[in-house]
């Protein structure tokens, strides 16, 4: 994992939910701008972001693959990539996970790295994308 890369386990003793997710993530500075549902065995192409993103684990659990190894986070998990650092996300499991993705201004753009399989618009022509974005 590279070392710009920050992860915060769920700090709470009850069960994350969509709506405590969503103030987690606004307490680091961020904005939502999708809730993503990936269903089972999703994988996404190599990718990086020209802002910082966050992503906060509502349901499931899900790998985010660096350059530098994997970084695994589960539901309730805030997962803080830095701009420019590309990774691939996959599943690896039989269940579908749900997370909120944002910015420091909730926006969306994404830098494709090789040949975009797995895009956002890609998955989502192929049904395995339930989001906004």
């Amino acid at each position: 994992m590279p070392a710009e890369v920050k992860v915060y386990k769920w700090p709470h003793k009850e069960a994350p939910t969509e709506e405590s997710v969503s103030r987690e993530l606004e307490g680091f500075g961020f904005q939502v701008y999708d809730l993503q549902t990936c269903e089972p065995w999703f994988e996404r192409s190599m990718h990086s972001h020209d802002y910082d993103e966050i992503r906060g684990a509502v349901d499931g659990v899900i790998t985010f693959h660096f350059e530098d190894g994997p970084v695994t986070i589960e539901a309730g998990d805030i997962l803080i990539v830095p701009a420019g650092i590309p990774h691939e996300v996959r599943s690896h499991n039989p269940r579908p996970f749900t997370a909120y993705k944002g910015s420091r201004d909730g926006k969306r753009s994404v830098t494709e790295h090789g040949n975009a399989q797995g895009s956002v618009e890609q998955l989502k022509t192929a049904g395995q994308y339930k989001g906004n974005a």
